[in-house]
């Protein structure tokens, strides 16, 4: 299947593509266009639009599009919820939420600005994701972090 969102991507916009990738469609295909285009390439390709206003899978009230793709695809899986608190506070004005979310945005905040592109972004961050969510099963499980 194809996804859709706005280039540039930081937080959001790469912590989706993760889980996506990761849980709801192995054979994902992400395609990052400018903001004003995404709802017009959503139709042209037949893909499924994310983290732009008017989407189901964006923000809604204090949530992000993390937790709108948790709600409708995602696994119930606790460490993904604790992942969830984490990529919303770094979404969001709420870098209080928890202790790594001003982390994650700033490491999020770097990727995007020595990325060439996009899909680089991506590749570069999945390996963030990857450990962040090892750390909140760990946390989950009774492991020390």
């Amino acid at each position: 299947m194809k996804w859709v969102t706005r280039e540039k991507a930081r937080v959001d916009r790469i912590a989706c593509p993760w889980l996506i990738s990761r849980f709801i469609d192995k054979q994902a295909v992400f395609l990052f266009v400018p903001a004003q285009e995404v709802m017009a390439v959503a139709e042209r390709e037949n893909a499924i639009p994310f983290d732009v206003p008017g989407a189901d899978l964006g923000h809604h009230g204090d949530r992000c599009s993390f937790d709108a793709f948790l709600d409708r695809h995602g696994p119930d899986d606790p460490a993904l919820r604790e992942l969830a608190l984490i990529v919303r506070g770094a979404d969001t004005q709420a870098r209080h939420l928890t202790p790594e979310s001003a982390g994650l945005y700033a490491v999020a905040s770097g990727f995007r600005s020595i990325a060439r592109d996009d899909h680089e972004n991506m590749a570069l961050q999945f390996p963030v994701y990857d450990a962040l969510y090892a750390y909140c099963r760990s946390r989950h499980h009774g492991d020390s972090p």
